[in-house]
């Protein structure tokens, strides 16, 4: 937690770190992650959302103690010390459960907090910026700050109780739409600063009412919109001098980074100018599993040119027909004639065919792929042509020729980038 209480002061100082937000509960992801900082001797943070993770299940079946648990051996696995890890909750309100009145929904708020304190949560975006049943679908700074200041004191009791170091708060929820936009990107405005002073100055008051001064100190971030956004088929890419008065807020605010969500597909540049101008907190998530897709689906097609008997493309087969079988996760989200719906269920940037990795007809997929593959080294012609990018780190002899390692090379070329963004080598 060090890293992340350090990053203000660093800033503060000219000597500009970061650290990445890897938001993904992929196992093959987060084994990538957690090698890539035992490989590095550095922290590792990861971080569950409401939706992904809560006392319920939520999307990924797991609550709070089930995810640390389940990142916690793959550490093991991988040989990183579980001392380095860094858990995070994100977006934790009533996120969930906003279809139910008010005091329903924050019953269930109220518990995924305490769970999530209790397994040993230590950075705590608190969310509660949405309308339950009957309100507005946004609410107002004085709303959002009081029922944040809610959830904050349980975050603090629950701490106490467990006798867990103290929680590091994140606030402010002016984000992109989470897993991307849903329409073509034209133009993005960055938050306006005297927006983000408001919601700074509303918190304080609030929290400080509340007898929360001790949480209010160890608050570490705001979450704002730099101006980066990613859609289906199209990226914003960060541009500083649209940022610069939005950065200019931080020269008054010693104690505090921004952190960026939506970072996913900027350019590592881009990723290093966020970093300087003080969004040290770098989010993360469909473009990893973007690039893990990228890579199954590469080795879907080497499986099939080297064995007939494997068929043709089974593993993009059998992910076709289980996104027809349940739309719910794509359908409301991705327009277009069906030839380009089917285009985007593959293929786009938003990547909601992360949802339905876990399903158990996918996994059996990828397991056959696997299966498939296994014990044999792959000629690098046929990486050429599918998996060019594996192919030359294979001449370089940096990477073994064999699928388990291919899949993990994919997503540590992405956090690589992140990695040397945030030290600003």
């Amino acid at each position: 937690m060090d890293i992340l209480a350090q990053l203000a002061p660093d800033h503060r100082a000219g000597r500009p770190t970061g650290i990445v937000s890897v938001c993904s509960a992929h196992r093959i992801v987060l084994r990538a992650a957690l090698a890539q900082g035992r490989a590095q001797g550095t922290p590792v943070l990861i971080e569950a959302t409401c939706n992904q993770v809560n006392q319920d299940g939520g999307y990924t079946g797991m609550t709070p103690a089930g995810f640390r648990a389940f990142v916690e051996d793959i550490a093991r696995e991988v040989g990183f010390d579980p001392k380095g890890l860094i858990l995070g909750g994100d977006h934790l309100g009533p996120n969930p459960w906003k279809h139910l009145p008010f005091e329903a929904a924050f019953a269930k708020a109220d518990a995924m907090m305490a769970e999530f304190v209790a397994a040993g949560f230590g950075k705590i975006h608190l969310d509660c910026s949405m309308g339950c049943a009957g309100e507005p679908e946004a609410l107002d700074d004085e709303t959002t700050a009081l029922r944040a200041a809610r959830l904050a004191r349980i975050a603090e009791r629950v701490a106490q109780e467990e006798g867990l170091a103290a929680r590091l708060y994140i606030i402010g929820t002016e984000v992109p739409t989470p897993g991307g936009a849903t329409h073509a990107l034209e133009g993005l405005v960055p938050t306006a600063p005297e927006a983000a002073r408001k919601t700074l100055a509303t918190h304080r008051r609030i929290f400080a009412e509340a007898g929360l001064e001790a949480a209010l100190g160890r608050v570490i971030g705001m979450v704002v919109q730099p101006g980066v956004e990613f859609g289906h088929e199209d990226v914003i890419a960060y541009n500083p001098e649209r940022a610069r008065a939005l950065v200019g807020l931080l020269e008054d605010e010693p104690r505090l980074v921004f952190e960026a969500h939506s970072t996913d597909y900027q350019t590592e540049g881009h990723l290093h100018d966020l970093v300087g101008d003080g969004f040290a907190i770098l989010k993360v998530g469909p473009g990893l599993t973007f690039a893990l897709r990228e890579a199954l689906y590469g080795l879907d097609l080497v499986a099939g040119a080297l064995d007939p008997d494997y068929g043709d493309r089974p593993l993009w087969r059998a992910m076709e027909a289980l996104m027809l079988a349940e739309p719910g996760h794509w359908q409301k989200y991705y327009p277009g004639t069906p030839a380009e719906q089917a285009v985007l269920r593959h293929y786009s940037y938003s990547d909601r065919i992360r949802y339905y990795w876990p399903r158990p007809e996918a996994e059996q997929a990828v397991r056959r792929l696997m299966a498939a593959l296994e014990g044999r080294a792959l000629p690098e012609p046929l990486l050429s042509q599918f998996l060019p990018r594996a192919a030359d780190a294979v001449r370089a002899g940096t990477l073994a020729p064999e699928a388990p390692a291919i899949l993990e090379h994919a997503v540590r070329h992405v956090l690589d980038q992140y990695a040397r963004a945030a030290r600003q080598a």
